[in-house]
């Protein structure tokens, strides 16, 4: 029904980061809120938050909308997911069960066609909206660079911790983002980022090998 991993996935991705107070943000799950501890900037939580088309040559292509913690592990910097949708069943059912992402389906609007803006949009199954966003594309910043980060969720009692690396193109941006006070991303109502970009013609690989999954079960045993 999904691909194993790991997964090489293409595409764009809008990227705003947000200084939350830190009561306002959605609890951990338990076992992940005993393992990791949010990063913080003056009492506020740095938090993510992306628009991703994940696109044709990769295993999966699809739509995305996340938010994700900054926490740290001992130290070690993690990025947890709090809330994402999609509108693949695969994408969804891949996600949950082998890294514990927490997906669950929307329908998605990221409309590219009066570029540099890039409007976005989604909204339950049934058609109502909970939230938008309005990008402006600016500079293209020269070359390629490397992405690589370690995503933490909790699946079943355990903390699952999931690499992901690559290489994509950046352009800098602005964002006004637009989410329903009363909806599940309530939490980034009222509140400007402090950084966004553009994460351009991107390629991930999401996850870890078969034969390196051996390795680091043997480390750990």
């Amino acid at each position: 029904m999904y691909p194993p991993e790991p997964w090489h996935l293409r595409g764009q991705m809008y990227l705003s980061v947000f200084l939350i107070p830190r009561r306002d943000m959605p609890a951990l799950p338990p076992v992940l809120d005993a393992a990791v501890r949010p990063l913080t900037v003056g009492g506020r939580v740095a938090v993510g938050a992306a628009w991703v088309s994940y696109e044709p040559g990769g295993v999966l292509h699809y739509k995305e909308l996340l938010s994700a913690v900054l926490v740290h592990e001992r130290g070690r910097p993690r990025v947890s997911i709090t809330d994402i949708w999609v509108d693949s069943v695969a994408s969804r059912e891949g996600g949950r069960r082998l890294w514990g992402i927490p997906k669950e389906l929307a329908d998605f609007r990221i409309d590219t066609d009066a570029e540099p803006l890039v409007d976005a949009t989604i909204s339950t199954p049934d058609g109502a909206s909970f939230g938008s966003a309005l990008v402006r594309l600016k500079r293209r910043l020269p070359g390629r660079f490397p992405l690589g980060f370690t995503v933490a969720q909790q699946l079943g009692e355990q903390v699952r911790r999931t690499p992901v690396r690559g290489r994509a193109g950046l352009r800098t941006a602005s964002a006004a983002w637009r989410p329903e006070p009363d909806g599940p991303l309530g939490y980034l109502a009222g509140h400007r980022p402090v950084l966004s970009l553009a994460i351009t013609d991107f390629w991930l690989v999401f996850g870890r090998s078969a034969e390196d999954r051996a390795k680091n079960r043997a480390r750990s045993a």
